[in-house]
């Protein structure tokens, strides 16, 4: 059979996490895979992705590459997709979720609130979400950081801290895990101060909305519990208008009892990237039997709560908001 051509950025990362949804394909539909590199905008550009219109930039590459027939499949950090899904090409599949927290890696095994107590610290992200947070958090602790926009892969983020240009990065746990440097990460932090990306350790799974045959067999990857929370993440920073890159946070949690998931509760976070004022909401809602009444339930949970954080004055906190 012709091999599934399988669309893949080309970091480090995303070769790592592609190879394992390939495995994964192979398995589900027998047919063998290759990995088609593609070079994307935002992997070429050296500018700040607030700059250059966000994570969005990642994607728009291999979705034209499937559109064109290039490629039959392509996977993608479901953070970095826009969200809204074009009518031509199918969110096939959302495999299980990784770990969504961040983690730090600091000078001296530091943990962050160690590390903010030293003072005169530089905390390296090229995320508005994780420094608005970050310095919220050293705020509440009576201590100063200041956080430095950066670039790159994981090998030269995690440089620049054995470098010493830096006293400490915070990345994705789940890509750190993905390429095998788990073992660097000096503390995971908690979500209740930290909130991940909308959708972060989560894959996506893209085809063309045509092959009805191939979005069938991709389905089989699906989890249900992983997509469930994700969409209310993603309706939520859809609902608050903000782009790829404002520094909006959202975490779904589900809790099982037995094989059912009954409860999720959605926490939502929007602030200044100077940490100065941080609005930060949660709320909690039943979990339908039925996967498609769970969607429905999830996407109201979004919208609800980002009215909520709205009328707190989260759009004058946002800095961007998508046209």
């Amino acid at each position: 059979m012709r091999p599934l051509r399988l669309g893949t950025r080309r970091s480090r990362l995303a070769m790592a996490q592609s190879g394992q949804v390939a495995e994964r394909v192979r398995e589900r539909t027998g047919r063998p895979v290759e990995l088609v590199e593609i070079t994307t905008y935002g992997d070429v550009s050296r500018e700040h992705l607030t700059q250059i219109g966000g994570t969005g930039v990642f994607v728009s590459a291999l979705r034209d590459a499937l559109l064109a027939g290039e490629i039959d499949l392509a996977v993608h950090s479901l953070k970095d997709l826009p969200t809204a899904q074009p009518d031509d090409l199918a969110l096939a599949a959302v495999p299980e979720r990784e770990d969504p927290r961040d983690a730090l890696i600091a000078r001296d095994d530091l943990t962050f609130e160690r590390l903010a107590a030293r003072g005169g610290v530089r905390v390296g992200t090229g995320s508005p979400r994780r420094m608005a947070q970050l310095n919220a958090w050293a705020r509440s602790l009576g201590c100063e950081i200041t956080t430095v926009p950066i670039r790159g892969n994981v090998d030269t983020r995690i440089g620049f801290v054995r470098d010493g240009e830096l006293d400490a990065v915070v990345l994705a746990t789940a890509g750190l895990r993905r390429v095998g440097r788990e073992s660097e990460i000096t503390e995971i932090l908690p979500s209740d101060t930290v909130l991940p990306a909308p959708g972060q350790g989560a894959l996506a799974i893209e085809c063309a909305a045509s092959d009805a045959d191939l979005t069938a067999l991709l389905a089989g990857l699906d989890d249900p519990h992983t997509r469930i929370a994700v969409t209310a993440e993603r309706t939520l920073l859809a609902a608050l208008e903000a782009g790829c890159s404002a520094p909006v946070a959202a975490l779904a949690d589900l809790r099982n009892e037995g094989q059912k998931a009954t409860v999720m509760r959605l926490r939502g976070a929007v602030g200044t990237i100077d940490g100065s004022s941080l609005v930060q909401l949660s709320t909690t809602g039943s979990v339908a039997a039925s996967v498609e009444e769970a969607l429905s339930h999830a996407r109201a949970m979004g919208r609800a709560l980002a009215d909520e954080m709205l009328a707190k004055g989260a759009a004058g906190l946002m800095g961007e908001r998508a046209l």
